[in-house]
């Protein structure tokens, strides 16, 4: 079988943009994936502290862990500098959002977490020292978004995640408006 001029063409352009790609990385000592991870290294054990908070494993009475949600989702990600680490939990609650948002006002005033101004409309948001709690609701289209698609497990009653979020490499403030940009509900999915 032989390729068409066009595709023959384009099929050589690739192998040549990856073979320079692959050349490159080489003679720099380094791959991509060192590249993205290297802003990361040596955070693991904060990573553990904040899955291990315990606003993560309190949901209120009645609340269950969605299928395929069964395990906090942990970790870190850098993009254009800043070094955020996160721990977040997903769960569906049969009750009302307001039910969802008494509960962890009250657990977040409860252990030293102080309400932010500048939490988006319909989700909450605490900052402690240099770490935010964000708790976002689930919604038709940010379901799709992230790669969920029709959950209603989610959408029936309050479906939300509960996250801590903490800068690892700036020594700032924790901000709810700027940390909240980069939760996306249900996945760990990282917004950058």
């Amino acid at each position: 079988m032989s390729l068409s001029p066009l595709r023959s063409r384009t099929v050589r352009a690739a192998s040549l943009l990856l073979t320079t790609a692959l050349a490159a990385g080489a003679l720099a000592g380094c791959t991509l994936l060192e590249v993205v991870t290297a802003d990361c290294e040596g955070t693991e054990a904060r990573v553990k502290e904040l899955a291990a908070l315990g606003v993560l494993d309190a949901p209120p009475a009645g609340a269950t862990v969605p299928r395929g949600f069964e395990k906090a989702d942990a970790g870190c990600w850098a993009d254009s500098g800043d070094v955020v680490l996160y721990a977040e939990r997903t769960y569906a609650f049969p009750g009302p959002r307001t039910a969802v948002a008494t509960h962890y006002r009250t657990a977040a005033l409860r252990d030293g977490w102080t309400p932010s101004p500048g939490t988006p409309a319909g989700d909450l948001c605490f900052t402690r020292k240099d770490t935010a709690l964000l708790i976002v609701f689930h919604t038709a289209e940010t379901l799709t978004e992230s790669g969920h698609g029709n959950r209603p497990d989610l959408l029936t009653g309050a479906g939300y995640n509960v996250a801590v979020e903490t800068y690892a490499n700036s020594g700032a403030e924790a901000d709810c408006q700027v940390l909240s940009s980069h939760v996306t509900p249900t996945s760990g999915a990282r917004r950058g």
